[in-house]
């Protein structure tokens, strides 16, 4: 019987899988409600701009001048920037799994993300991420975002581990596909529960969290 590869590594997304999602259609909803904005011509904004926005190559004052601030509101920049930032949540569950992961075997952690700028640093800072991750290959740093396959690349390459002896927790199908095409192991993640299964199947048991299911 052919013996499954030991894992070495874990590649992550953040928004989906360590925490919420920073700035979705969900986030922006309640924005627009909150401020009074208009939807569909927020949401158009964006679209046009917000893929620029997470490769880093505009600040967040400049995605703000384009989607919301391109006329005069009642509202301050301080205010709908502090609005944004608290979207943020962790998944307490998944981070503490990952840490867990991570002590256990010794595994090596990257993200993965697609992630503005500010909102990364943010998020990362926030939420004590860089304690337990040590590499963000997040879009804004490297120029280019998901379903980008040479992003992947990016990871493997800061990785120095081989593709069968890694482990992606992702949230969106396409971009599990995308990595699959790599040969990396690649788990969709939808909850805590089943992601926790499906770890277990790579040799990954968090014994602590184990016992106390």
């Amino acid at each position: 019987m052919e013996q499954k590869p030991q894992i070495k590594c874990l590649f992550l997304d953040i928004g989906g899988v360590l925490l919420t999602d920073g700035w979705n259609r969900h986030a922006r909803k309640r924005a627009v409600e909150r401020f009074d904005l208009d939807h569909a011509e927020m949401e158009e904004r964006h679209d046009l701009i917000f893929a620029v926005y997470e490769e880093g190559k505009l600040s967040l004052e400049e995605y703000l001048n384009r989607t919301v601030f391109y006329k005069q509101r009642s509202f301050s920049r301080d205010k709908f920037r502090e609005f944004m930032f608290a979207q943020s949540a962790a998944d307490v569950e998944m981070i503490d799994l990952v840490r867990g992961l991570k002590g256990s075997y010794r595994l090596k952690t990257i993200v993965v993300s697609n992630e503005a700028r500010e909102l990364n640093a943010y998020r990362i800072r926030k939420f004590g991420l860089a304690e337990f991750i040590d590499a963000f290959v997040s879009s804004c740093f490297v120029g280019t975002r998901k379903p980008d396959p040479s992003i992947y690349r990016f990871a493997l390459d800061i990785a120095q581990t081989p593709a069968e002896q890694i482990v992606y927790l992702e949230n969106t199908a396409m971009f599990v596909d995308v990595a699959d095409s790599f040969g990396i192991n690649s788990i969709h993640h939808l909850d805590y529960g089943s992601t926790r299964v499906k770890l277990e199947a790579f040799g990954l048991t968090n014994d602590h969290d184990k016992m106390s299911a």
